[in-house]
């Protein structure tokens, strides 16, 4: 991948940065010259490998966590965050005859509390033209679920879907965007590496999306194809 540059370096904070779609939109906002904090529980070689591109790797933050917001924030230390892309979560398999509630819990906590918990924290390193990205599933739509099982992530996604439409009305006054972004069915560890489209393809769809994003398209559930997809 050749860098690019922009005519205005951006500070972009990215969680969940240590591999799959994460890693791929650290790459692609390093190498276009902005700033990137990479955020994660532990950095990856791939992540480490990008450090000299002005990447700033964050780890031991688990936003889940009351110590990892606070090593967020120390790292991002009073700046000022032009992207916030909520990327970190994890994926647990339940069904109704096998209804593990400790893995609904931790999926709760972690795909749909701690993005909203790292957007209160950085409230106050966010200004007029900010833009904050919620990368969630279309599992959970609930007028999408053709197959049912997976209640944990179908539950704790379409829970994050709320909390990214109240974000964007409570946020329009102070000229912040919220996209909320499924990414498609992506080949990652999540999945087992058995999607039809690569985490760098899902990663360019959703940059995309997020330099577009306006505030009249602010709080809409778009696939990283552009389609609009049903709540």
């Amino acid at each position: 991948m050749e860098k690019t540059t922009n005519s205005v370096s951006k500070t972009v904070v990215i969680t969940g940065a240590n591999r799959g779609i994460g890693l791929a939109m650290v790459a692609i906002y390093a190498l276009r010259g902005d700033h990137v904090i990479a955020l994660c529980r532990q950095s990856s070689p791939k992540l480490a490998a990008l450090a000299h591109h002005n990447v700033d790797i964050v780890e031991g933050v688990d936003v889940a966590t009351e110590a990892g917001i606070e090593t967020m924030l120390s790292a991002i230390n009073g700046r000022t965050v032009d992207i916030l892309i909520n990327n970190a979560g994890i994926l647990r398999d339940e069904n109704l005859h096998n209804l593990n509630l400790q893995t609904i819990e931790a999926q709760f906590q972690v795909n749909a509390v701690a993005p909203l918990r790292v957007c209160h924290a950085l409230l106050s390193h966010l200004t007029s033209g900010s833009k904050i990205a919620l990368i969630t599933s279309r599992m959970g739509s609930i007028a999408d679920n053709g197959s049912g099982g997976r209640y944990g992530y179908r539950m704790s996604k379409a829970a994050l879907n709320a909390a990214g439409v109240s974000l964007a009305k409570d946020l329009t006054a102070d000229n912040i965007a919220v996209g909320i972004y499924h990414p498609g069915y992506v080949q990652t560890d999540m999945v087992n590496f058995n999607g039809d489209i690569t985490s760098d393809v899902a990663a360019s769809r959703i940059v995309n999306l997020i330099d577009e994003l306006t505030l009249e398209e602010s709080g809409v559930f778009k696939h990283s194809n552009g389609q609009v997809l049903p709540w």
